[in-house]
């Protein structure tokens, strides 16, 4: 559906506002579909990012800090969506043998095993959400996303 039609606005201030509510519209639709997608199976989207972001870095972990830098999206609340993966089994924390201030969460068994059971559908949402696009428009709608966030 065109975005147009989506807002019921036919017209815009600028090629530039159209743009960003058409941004808008499409990230707010994919963030839908992730949400619902993770709400199934008992996370929220941040809790998936995290997990994510850990599983990057297995068998390591990462401090409380770094995870919050490498969000897709800033939350204020990174501690606390750590504490409610610690109690789900998802992540470990244990402090650092470098600086005992600081504490570094791991993904565990559990937690690997969660994305392993998501990762198939978000393969699909991906599929669904992108089909009709080329690889060439897929790689430079990432090169003008990437251009948005300098």
């Amino acid at each position: 559906m065109p975005v147009r039609s989506r807002v019921q606005q036919q017209r815009f201030g600028s090629v530039a506002e159209e743009a960003m509510v058409s941004l808008l519209v499409a990230a707010g639709h994919l963030t839908q579909r992730i949400n619902d997608l993770c709400r199934r199976h008992g996370i929220t989207h941040d809790q998936y990012n995290i997990l994510r972001i850990l599983r990057g870095v297995h068998p390591d972990g990462h401090p409380r800090c770094e995870i919050a830098c490498r969000l897709m999206s800033r939350s204020p609340d990174v501690t606390r969506l750590i504490d409610r993966l610690e109690r789900a089994g998802l992540v470990r924390r244990a402090w650092s043998p470098e600086n005992r201030r600081l504490s570094i969460a791991t993904i565990t068994a559990d937690g690997l095993a969660l994305l392993a059971a998501i990762d198939p559908e978000i393969q699909i949402v991906q599929e669904e959400l992108t089909d009709g696009l080329t690889t060439q428009e897929l790689q430079q709608l990432s090169r003008t996303c990437a251009r948005l966030v300098r």
